[in-house]
């Protein structure tokens, strides 16, 4: 069975107003100054505590395991009590769930965002019913870009590698991707430093409508 594994934030779901937002309020509370928006779109993409570190980094603050440790439960808390102010699924993205699970594909969302942040937003956004499995940041020993959350996420489906595709935003899912032997179709309104059409995705689409067809593309046996 085919899976097709998708990565949460600036893939399904557009989050960055709340992420910067939680950032920046945890940084001021603490004494430090707030993170322009465009500058928290390239920090994104590893889970809260690489973004609450490289927001200290940004303030040329030097911390340690010990320092950070209340700030990102102050991160924790503030991030849950709003998670959904402004964070919304991309357009397209309903359609086109129901669309492959008419055709009987299996949906699995694989995300560095840790399980206690993950699932409360996939509920709130009434995204948890459209999937077969969701795999947080910490779901497994190690994140994306580790083979071991997509396989994960893919067993959990339901389903196989043979024929399984991620759909993500940045180079964490094409590299995870990648070490999962699966081909990778990436979005390019996502969080990136780097645009992704130069880290070397299979495929590169620009709305949720045009997903069918990468997809189709990618199953068809391709020239020897």
């Amino acid at each position: 069975m085919s899976v097709l594994v998708f990565d949460l934030d600036g893939t399904l779901v557009s989050s960055m107003d709340d992420l910067t937002a939680t950032l920046n309020a945890v940084l001021t509370r603490a004494g430090y100054r707030a993170i322009a928006p465009e500058s928290v779109r390239t920090m994104v993409g590893h889970g809260a505590k690489v973004l609450l570190q490289r927001g200290l980094n940004a303030n040329g603050v030097t911390w340690t395991e010990e320092s950070l440790a209340p700030l990102y439960d102050d991160f924790l808390d503030y991030y849950e009590a709003n998670i959904a102010v402004h964070t919304r699924p991309f357009p397209g993205v309903i359609d086109a769930l129901e669309t492959f699970r008419s055709e009987g594909w299996k949906l699995a969302v694989c995300t560095n965002k840790v399980e206690r942040l993950t699932l409360p937003l996939m509920d709130a956004l009434d995204l948890t019913r459209h999937f077969d499995a969701i795999v947080g940041g910490d779901t497994f020993a190690r994140p994306k870009p580790d083979a071991a959350p997509v396989l994960g996420a893919i067993a959990r489906a339901g389903g196989s590698a043979g024929g399984s595709i991620m759909v993500g935003d940045s180079v964490t899912d094409i590299d995870a991707a990648r070490a999962a032997g699966i081909p990778v179709v990436a979005v390019d309104f996502g969080y990136t430093p780097v645009p992704v059409t130069e880290l070397g995705p299979d495929i590169v689409i620009s709305h949720f409508e045009e997903l069918p067809g990468a997809v189709s593309r990618l199953r068809k046996p391709q020239p020897v």
